[in-house]
């Protein structure tokens, strides 16, 4: 399983990155699986550096904050006018599975800006997450587990062929967006790699009120709690420093920890 950190910026895309989205590869033998988690604000440009968007198998959405999921507009866009394979061109709609909040589809057709009464359902199949109901997607497993944030929001736990341990299966855990809970331990119990949001800094975001963001600290402290092999830093804004977030996180967790940087790639 490979993980490639397409979008990393916290919150707005920034100077050097997209907001969140985060391209999970595995092979299962006959081909290769594509499923991004989020397509925020920026996301579907720098995604066609890494895959025809046409090829996706999913999208998995942690929750419905514009950072997480703006780019539903353009790809449905991509999926239904593509001059060869999009569904105006076919007759034939794409129907990719979008995995999300129960309002995904009504908040995916307002940004679009359909009429009342009109859907994507031509080229998005809609499907809402169940708190620790399991989806497959190919060769990857995702369940979905509940974060604490102002809006309907999860972590994802995801499961697919190791790509460093043949015939063996790795876990990646995203936590979406979410302040420390006992949720996101929870779920990111055992995790070969726990790729972790930390937007705001300790001292700096303490008047915040809590139920926001991480920290770099207390992502450490729930990589650590967790049991987690190795943490990726991950949704820092412009304003915040990674080398003060990688600091909070080393002060609390003995394992690897890195800040994620756009187009990164990581093997698992």
């Amino acid at each position: 399983m490979r993980l490639v950190t397409v979008g990393v910026a916290g919150s707005f895309p920034g100077p050097a990155s997209p907001a969140s989205a985060y391209l999970l590869q595995a092979h299962d033998g006959e081909r290769e699986w594509n499923v991004l988690l989020d397509l925020g604000n920026g996301g579907l440009g720098a995604l066609q550096r890494h895959v025809d968007p046409l090829d996706l198998d999913a999208v998995a959405l942690s929750h419905l904050h514009p950072d997480h999921c703006a780019d539903l507009s353009g790809l449905y866009v991509y999926l239904r006018y593509h001059p060869e394979r999009g569904g105006t061109r076919t007759g034939v709609g794409r129907k990719l599975p979008v995995l999300g909040p129960a309002a995904t589809p009504e908040r995916a057709a307002a940004m679009y800006g359909l009429a009342p009464g009109e859907s994507m359902a031509g080229e998005y199949d809609f499907q809402a997450w169940q708190h620790g109901t399991p989806v497959r997607v190919g060769p990857f497993e995702l369940e979905p587990f509940a974060v604490f944030h102002p809006v309907e929001a999860y972590g994802i736990r995801v499961t697919g062929p190791s790509s460093v341990r043949p015939g063996e299966r790795a876990t990646l855990v995203y936590s979406g967006d979410t302040d420390a809970c006992d949720g996101l331990v929870a779920g990111a119990r055992d995790a070969d790699l726990f790729l972790c949001e930390a937007a705001f800094q300790e001292g700096r975001d303490d008047a915040v009120e809590r139920g926001i963001h991480l920290t770099g600290r207390r992502a450490g402290e729930a990589a650590a709690a967790a049991g987690a092999r190795s943490l990726l830093l991950t949704h820092l804004p412009v304003w915040s420093s990674p080398d003060v977030a990688r600091a909070e996180a080393r002060s609390v967790y003995d394992g690897p920890v890195e800040v994620a940087v756009a187009g990164g790639v990581h093997e698992l």
